[in-house]
């Protein structure tokens, strides 16, 4: 189970690299659906695209110690989720997107959820094997950092 979360999350952390770097350097023209705005959008949409950079790269820094960090990954992979929940609020305020936001959405909405659950299963498993300095980050125990 734990080398399929690591495998799952590497490939999942691509998609914000990616995009991120996308974002960052070509802008809000390249997204389906995407047209023609203003400097200020332009501005705020590659400004944001580094932090969805920086999400792909915080998922990969999980990824080999993906059992003792369970405080970060709730929190990154929670806020993903709450990100769906923004598009959600986005549809109910202008209507329904490309439908490869659509995808994302569902991802962030389902997919978030059962990583963060399948993530504490691992670090259960772990910490049933593990010494108390290798509790996992987020629970009791005499490790601090990951």
């Amino acid at each position: 189970m734990r080398r399929g979360l690591q495998v799952a999350v590497a490939v999942l952390a691509l998609v914000p690299i990616l995009t991120g770097l996308n974002d960052v350097l070509l802008g809000p023209t390249m997204i389906p659906g995407g047209g023609e705005v203003t400097p200020s959008v332009d501005g705020t949409f590659r400004f944001n695209g580094l932090f969805w950079l920086a999400t792909g790269v915080i998922a990969l820094w999980m990824v080999p110690r993906i059992e003792w960090v369970t405080t970060p990954f709730r929190l990154l992979f929670g806020l993903i989720f709450v990100g769906g929940l923004v598009r959600l609020l986005s549809v109910a305020v202008t209507g329904w997107p490309h439908p490869v936001f659509i995808g994302a959405m569902l991802m962030e909405l389902i997919g978030m959820p059962l990583l963060i659950l399948v993530q504490a299963r691992v670090a259960r498993r772990a910490a049933e094997r593990g010494s108390p300095e290798r509790a996992p980050i987020g629970t009791s125990g005499a490790r601090s950092g990951g």
